[in-house]
């Protein structure tokens, strides 16, 4: 136990509560872990503290909903996400984080120091003024006032930049919740969506939480989330869940790999761009899939659940879409899991990678960038 002095307080010292920024920004923290649970404690606050939640009202981190609940605000979204990228990819490394070059060119980003000729269609805003003056001048000879014919004309060249469209794979089954594994994989996902509003507005991404079923999450509802909770524990399952008449009770903390490659191949379907990726977070092999019009979950882990989530997988690869798979292995050196994503990398041509929570966020981001690079013809 460390030791501690105290002394009484005379009012001649100063006194620095903390700001509005400290306190969220520790409570955010918690909302990574623990999601919207961490909204009833701020009732709780208000309660015994309301000075602290007004200052959190006031600096327009929170506010109340139709019905009187609390919310975290579009503001607050952002600093969350802001912060996770900056503890997450050390945003001051520009030279790492800066928009992917490529050698197409074509409209995008301008490169003052390189100039070419002015060709038809060319951006009249790129236009190089200096650079064509002195090509008038020089062709007259000098004098005034300065012609400018079409031929003097030059523009600043442009990079081509990439656009691409993204699903992050986010692993909302039970097992998630150990370790601190969902909320350095939710901090991750975050960051992400910082990263393509801050850098590459030009793109999509799209976060889908997989567990028993897949569903997308909003800004709002990724911090919101958090695993589901184990609500059986037999040691052996075979389940069946009709789709179309669900019955009351279904035990959501399973791993749905398959559902959740399904729901982001058809939203990538519905994308323009040209490049088209799947990153997917996962600590667990598939527990569940779906046959038809039903859910099938089976524990431990079935040979036939593996098969039919691999053929989604190539499903994906046919479609054009590149596949990175990352499996947390927290708990243990879990063999059988880093031989699953293995297997997702073979079947798809794309990339698999084990690592533990903590080193997710730079590799992450590398396959996201990585993932940019290919101009697909048309």
């Amino acid at each position: 136990m460390p030791d501690f002095e105290y002394s009484r307080w005379d009012g001649s010292q100063e006194f620095t509560p903390q700001s509005a920024d400290q306190i969220f920004d520790e409570f955010s923290r918690y909302m990574l872990d623990y999601g919207e649970y961490m909204l009833d404690n701020l009732e709780q606050w208000q309660e015994e503290n309301p000075d602290v939640v007004d200052l959190l009202i006031k600096q327009g981190y929170v506010d109340r909903d139709e019905e009187g609940k609390f919310r975290i605000t579009p503001k607050g979204i952002r600093r969350v996400e802001s912060k996770a990228l900056d503890e997450l990819f050390d945003i001051s490394r520009k030279d790492k984080f800066g928009k992917h070059e490529t050698e197409f060119r074509g409209p995008g980003q301008t490169v003052h120091e390189e100039s070419k000729p002015y060709q038809y269609g060319d951006p009249v805003s790129n236009l190089n003024m200096h650079e064509t003056l002195k090509n008038a001048l020089y062709r007259q000879g000098g004098g005034s006032p300065i012609e400018v014919c079409e031929e003097d004309l030059v523009v600043h060249d442009t990079e081509y930049q990439t656009s691409c469209a993204t699903v992050v794979l986010l692993d909302m089954s039970g097992s998630m919740n150990r370790f601190g594994k969902f909320g350095q994989a939710k901090k991750v996902a975050m960051a992400m969506q910082a990263l393509v509003r801050g850098k590459y507005q030009g793109d999509f991404l799209q976060v889908v939480g997989f567990y028993t079923y897949a569903s997308p999450l909003s800004e709002r509802e990724l911090l919101y989330s958090a695993p589901k909770e184990v609500s059986i524990y037999d040691s052996r399952v075979r389940l069946r869940i009709n789709l179309d008449q669900p019955p009351g009770f279904v035990p959501e903390h399973f791993t749905n790999i398959q559902a959740g490659l399904q729901f982001a191949r058809r939203v990538l379907k519905r994308q323009p761009a040209q490049n088209k990726q799947i990153i997917t977070i996962t600590d667990g092999e598939p527990t569940a899939h779906i046959e038809g019009r039903e859910i099938v979950l089976i524990y431990p882990p079935a040979e036939r659940t593996a098969q039919i989530t691999l053929s989604e997988v190539k499903r994906c690869a046919d479609e054009g879409i590149h596949l990175s798979s990352f499996a947390l292995i927290e708990d243990y050196f879990y063999l059988n899991l880093v031989n699953f994503v293995e297997q997702m990398a073979q079947v798809s041509g794309g990339i698999a990678a084990y690592c533990n929570a903590d080193d997710l966020g730079n590799m992450v981001i590398d396959s996201f960038v990585g993932g940019r690079r290919n101009r697909r013809a048309i």
